[in-house]
């Protein structure tokens, strides 16, 4: 397929899933789909035709904006609607107790930055999550994640590899995957396509490691010890627009 004809199933799709709400996945499409279209305008010789793909990417950057902002305003804190502070040692907190009543089949998309994903724990603490959201958001379509790069000295594509195995196994379940890089990428945030945005303070990775490997705990994080960390669930209430 042609660079073109690859940038305009991207950018049509990019106006479709904008019109349905989709505006994580829309935005996706849109800065890929104008990508491709600017790096073969640069190659095609006819002025005339150069000019006419011009005009058009400034019509898709114009909506790429407007889906940018918003992006921004959704990810807009608005009003606390709960507060949990986990102690050093606590237990009883494993994900769906802390946020599953607010993943629901009105989730369509779901964007999680969490900066560190390298370890094997990390991968799992991942797979855990996403394993909620496909059990509560029954119509979830679209996963963001983004993190920083990692390169193992040892083994340089790991993290490109286990991400491509998830990638992989969510799009088999008709699920579209976005994974972005962001080396200053600090904050740790899910947000929740039907307005929920939740800030945990270690992000996924607040438990501490079974020990002895074998107890109670291993698979089932309601018994695993805890970090000390705050998570704060926080509502927007521009979801709806």
């Amino acid at each position: 397929m042609s660079g073109a004809l690859k940038a305009k199933e991207q950018l049509i799709r990019a106006v479709e899933c904008d019109q349905i709400g989709r505006i994580l996945e829309a935005q996706t499409l849109y800065q890929d789909g104008i990508t491709q279209l600017m790096s073969f305008v640069e190659t095609e010789p006819d002025e005339n035709k150069r000019k006419a793909f011009v005009l058009r990417i400034k019509e898709y950057i114009d909506r790429a904006d407007a889906i940018k902002a918003r992006v921004n305003g959704k990810l807009m804190l608005g009003q606390v609607v709960d507060h949990i502070s986990i102690e050093e040692n606590d237990t009883g907190y494993d994900y769906d107790q802390i946020f599953g009543k607010y993943m629901d089949d009105k989730t369509i998309e779901i964007l999680l930055e969490e900066p560190y994903m390298t370890q094997n724990y990390q991968y799992q603490n991942l797979i855990r999550f996403l394993e909620l959201a496909i059990t509560n958001c029954k119509n979830l379509k679209y996963f963001r994640l983004i993190t920083k790069e990692y390169s193992d000295p040892k083994n340089p594509d790991q993290q490109k590899t286990n991400l491509g195995q998830i990638r992989a196994d969510l799009e088999r379940r008709y699920i579209v995957v976005s994974i972005k890089y962001e080396d200053t990428l600090h904050d740790r945030r899910i947000y929740l396509s039907n307005g929920y945005i939740i800030k945990i303070g270690r992000g996924l990775h607040f438990y501490k490691a079974a020990n002895p490997m074998y107890s109670i705990g291993l698979v089932n994080y309601k018994y695993r010890k805890c970090l000390q960390t705050d998570v704060d669930v926080w509502r927007n209430n521009s979801a709806a627009s």
